[in-house]
C-alpha cells in the first residue's frame, strides 16, 4: 500500500539512493498504489540529495498530472535540488510559483 511504499521511498532518501527511489515511484503506478504528496516530497528529496536535480523537476511537474498539491517539503526539495545542480534561474522560477500559490 501506499503508507509501506512511502516509507521505503522515505529510507531511500535517507539511505542516498535516489534511483531506488524512482524505481519505487515507477512500481507504485504499475501497481495501480495512487501517490500522494509524502511519496513525491520523498522521492524529490531523494534526488536533490543525490544530484538528481532533473528527476526532482520532472516528480515535480508529474505531481500536477497525477492531481498532488506540493507542500513545504516539496517546493523545498525541489528548489534545492535546482541549487544544487546550478541551476539558478529554475530555483528562482520555482520559488516565485510557490510564493504565488500561497
Amino acid at each position: 500500500d501506499a503508507i509501506t511504499f512511502n516509507a521505503t521511498i522515505s529510507a531511500c532518501e535517507k539511505g542516498g539512493n535516489w534511483r531506488k527511489a524512482l524505481e519505487l515511484v515507477s512500481v507504485m503506478a504499475q501497481c495501480k498504489v495512487e501517490s500522494d504528496t509524502i511519496t513525491f516530497s520523498a522521492a524529490i528529496s531523494a534526488c536533490e540529495k543525490g544530484s538528481g536535480w532533473g528527476h526532482a523537476l520532472q516528480l515535480f511537474s508529474s505531481m500536477e498530472q497525477n492531481n498532488v498539491e506540493p507542500n513545504n517539503v516539496t517546493w523545498g526539495a525541489a528548489i534545492s535540488a535546482c541549487v544544487k545542480g546550478g541551476e539558478w534561474v529554475k530555483a528562482l522560477q520555482l520559488a516565485s510559483a510557490m510564493e504565488q500559490s500561497g
